[in-house]
């Protein structure tokens, strides 16, 4: 005989929750960080908050044992929807679940259950998960007498293995969490355990990918863009705020430094550097990130470089790259072919602005052929003709400042 939550779905719809709309939020390797987990915790909390602020009148934040529950008082579902969304940008968080917290009784879960079933079609499976083990039913019982209640009123298959749906539901100390689906998120750590970091920032596809995987790994950065000005146009500027911008929602309250570099490269080619000129324009550029970078705390320099992928990127190059500066320079993609760089870009959605047009000033005033074997001993001659020290500091004092704030309707 049916129950009369059941009996009540199967003839007037669900019957009505009663319990709040919420975000239940899954952390990574968070959880694993001992007695450091609390500095982790808070400050992915504060992350959160800062991400969806304006998003709803009021959001309060509760951290529990390996999970964070997120609620917006007096918000209909559909805000709270919008929220979960906007909280997978969030660097730390593993999965967003739009999820029911009710009342800590088998009726309220069963209720909460059928809401989230309704209108569905397709096999499902129960999984119950009690973090509270004062609650009076198993976590099979709870399978058993919430499936029971959706077979009843929708007619639905049961599949343990592979269903279409599952309804989970997580015991826990204050309320009971119900919850269909998820929404996956970018995982790895806060953004802002890890210091500051400078990423020189091009118009192509490969820094923006690079800065994405750093914030990930904790890291706050900000972005420096050398643009051809004024042998260009501001196409690349542009190109570099819109990309930043894009980027911004995963960290917030990005700077990006724009620094006029075509005189400089006009007097790197007039100093006879010649096949040299491509490496020693972007020893150059080094330098005057690493001037940026100290200004800014920065503690490290973030470039796209891939091994072997273009001339200036062999490992000869590269180490004639890290002996331009102090600061270490950290290069993510080094390991990695173009097409994974590419599939990464088009799901942060950096690819189809990087592949928008525009005059690129590592091209400006190239050699024919570059050196891929480039003698450290060489490039610092030719430093010394153009009183390097003197040509960074001029460039860094001329850096812009502009923060592109990431808003929903920039995606």
């Amino acid at each position: 005989m049916p129950t009369l939550d059941a009996a009540t779905a199967s003839v007037t719809g669900p019957p009505p929750v009663d319990g709040e709309p919420c975000v239940l939020l899954k952390l990574g390797e968070v959880v694993l960080k001992g007695k450091n987990r609390e500095r982790f915790e808070r400050r992915l909390a504060e992350n959160v908050r800062a991400a969806v602020r304006g998003m709803a009148p009021r959001v309060e934040i509760v951290r529990r044992h390996g999970v964070m529950v997120v609620r917006a008082p007096g918000a209909d579902e559909a805000a709270v929807e919008r929220l979960a969304a906007r909280i997978t940008d969030v660097m730390g968080i593993v999965w967003a679940h739009r999820a029911w917290a009710v009342g800590k009784d088998p009726a309220s879960v069963e209720r909460a259950a059928l809401a989230l079933m309704a209108g569905r079609t397709g096999s499902f499976a129960v999984r119950s998960r009690r973090r509270d083990k004062r609650f009076p039913l198993t976590s099979s019982e709870l399978d058993r007498t919430v499936g029971a209640a959706i077979v009843e009123a929708y007619g639905l298959p049961v599949r343990l293995s592979d269903p279409d749906h599952t309804v989970s539901i997580e015991v826990d100390r204050d309320e009971v969490f119900v919850f269909t689906g998820g929404l996956p998120g970018q995982g790895g750590l806060p953004v802002g355990m890890s210091g500051r970091a400078l990423v020189l920032l091009s118009g192509g596809i490969d820094s923006p990918v690079a800065a994405y995987r750093m914030m990930r790994r904790g890291l706050r950065v900000d972005f420096l863009h050398f643009s051809g000005m004024p042998f260009t146009g501001p196409e690349s500027i542009y190109k570099a705020y819109a990309l930043v911008r894009e980027l911004d929602r995963f960290q917030g309250g990005s700077r990006l430094f724009v620094v006029p570099f075509g005189k400089a490269q006009q007097q790197i080619k007039s100093s006879g550097a010649d096949r040299l000129a491509v490496v020693a324009q972007r020893r150059v550029m080094l330098r005057t990130a690493e001037l940026v970078a100290r200004r800014l705390g920065g503690a490290a320099l973030v470039t796209g470089d891939a091994l072997g992928q273009v001339s200036s990127q062999t490992l000869a190059n590269i180490t004639a790259l890290d002996d331009a500066v102090e600061l270490p320079i950290l290069r993510p993609l080094i390991g990695m072919d173009k097409t994974e760089i590419m599939d990464q870009a088009r799901r942060i959605r950096t690819l189809s602005i990087s592949e928008l047009p525009d005059e690129d000033c590592c091209t400006l005033l190239a050699p024919r052929r570059a050196e891929t074997r480039a003698r450290i001993e060489d490039l610092r001659l030719i430093e010394k003709r153009l009183d390097v020290g003197e040509l960074a500091e001029r460039l860094a004092e001329s850096a812009q400042e502009h923060r592109p704030a990431y808003a929903e309707s920039a995606s």
